[in-house]
């Protein structure tokens, strides 16, 4: 059995791409995923995700998030894949949101292009939103949508391409360190390398449960409704967005691309586990999602053709994990984490590489610090 320069557990999003940037900087790498390429089982589906850039999380993400968008541009532009969709957004809600506030806070801080438009504004620019009289848009120009599957697939084929083996239908039942190799167990075998990359989403906290990661699993659902005009929810004239409605769940949208425009609520806070998630819509879930799309967004049928289930991975404080491990160097912990990670999974593998070379990154990584749960606590 070969010793590997570095193991990646799990083949999402981020996964897919530490196994690609780790693969072109020459190392040798066995990438492990318990399910099949792109699964829907996870975090990292449901056929499209938003990228922003006025980031109301905070401007730390900014660096990040430029990187990651030139890292999109990059693999479309190497392998003519449809990757990224630029089609500008929205964040909606009162002023004194905290999203638009934040978003503002963050676009004004960081010297980022954008338009705070009034309700009238709003309306009359974009007549697909049924905006209230107290609210106000922020528009964000270098906004869009992502195609989580392909980047995915992309990045997979990309890292064989490059020598990586990517084990599929292969579960990690644990790892250890062990002088300065980290031996990683499956059911079908162990395998050995000189570090470790455990990029896990919702199975995280399970692999690395020595660090009692405060971690809640939230199961979500993405739903699709059909438009009564197409052509004013298309790409071309629709952005996608976010809207704030203070004591409501937040929503999101992403206009249509073939099959409905997609809407969903964020942070409902339903919780539960990777195994023991139900899969299923319930009415009472729907519901809320239908009365806002009737509400709201006026082109739109309220009433969904297709509902699909993801899984959140929050941390208490919903910023990412993206560091070492606290006491094995060898092991480097990714989790871009609480709803608002797919965007940064290009960056976030890049990221990971340079950790394992222990280089520079880059960026200023502590507010993702893996061990700064331990220190709180």
């Amino acid at each position: 059995m070969p010793i590997y320069d570095t193991i990646v557990v799990g083949l999402g999003g981020a996964g897919s791409s530490a196994a690609y940037y780790l693969a072109q900087s020459g190392a040798s790498v066995l990438g492990l995923e318990q399910f099949g390429p792109a699964h829907p089982h996870g975090s990292s589906h449901g056929r499209s995700r938003i990228y922003r850039t006025a980031y109301f999380e905070g401007a730390a993400y900014v660096p990040l998030v430029q990187r990651a968008q030139r890292l999109w541009r990059d693999l479309e532009a190497a392998t003519g894949e449809r990757i990224i969709r630029q089609t500008g957004g929205l964040v909606i809600g009162r002023p004194d949101c905290p999203t638009v506030r934040g978003a503002q806070a963050t676009a004004t801080e960081c010297h980022l292009t954008h338009t705070l438009l009034s309700g009238d504004d709003a309306r009359q620019r974009f007549p697909q939103f049924g905006l209230r009289d107290d609210e106000v848009a922020l528009w964000d120009p270098d906004a869009g949508v992502l195609f989580p599957e392909t980047c995915i697939r992309t990045y997979a084929a990309l890292a064989v391409d490059r020598g990586a083996e990517l084990h599929y239908g292969e579960r990690v039942a644990g790892w250890d360190i062990s002088g300065d190799e980290a031996i990683v167990r499956t059911r079908r075998a162990e395998y050995r390398s000189r570090s470790l990359v455990i990029t896990s989403g919702a199975w995280t906290s399970q692999l690395v449960s020595d660090l009692r990661l405060p971690l809640e699993i939230e199961r979500q659902f993405m739903l699709w409704f059909p438009p009564r005009d197409r052509d004013a929810v298309s790409p071309e004239r629709m952005p996608v967005f976010v809207w704030d409605r203070g004591t409501e769940a937040e929503t999101y949208g992403i206009p249509d691309f073939g099959d409905g425009v997609k809407v969903g609520s964020w942070h409902g806070r339903v919780a539960s586990t990777p195994e023991t998630a139900d899969r299923v819509l319930r009415d009472d879930e729907a519901g809320p999602v239908r009365s806002f799309v009737e509400a709201s967004l006026k082109p739109l049928i309220p009433r969904e053709t297709e509902s699909v289930s993801c899984l959140y991975t929050n941390a208490p404080d919903h910023n990412f994990l993206l560091g070492l491990h606290p006491e094995h160097p060898e092991v480097v912990l990714v989790s871009a984490c609480s709803g608002h990670g797919f965007k940064f999974t290009s960056v976030v593998g890049e990221v990971a590489t340079r950790l394992v070379h222990h280089e520079e990154t880059g960026f200023d990584l502590r507010l993702f610090d893996p061990g700064r749960f331990r220190r709180t606590a």
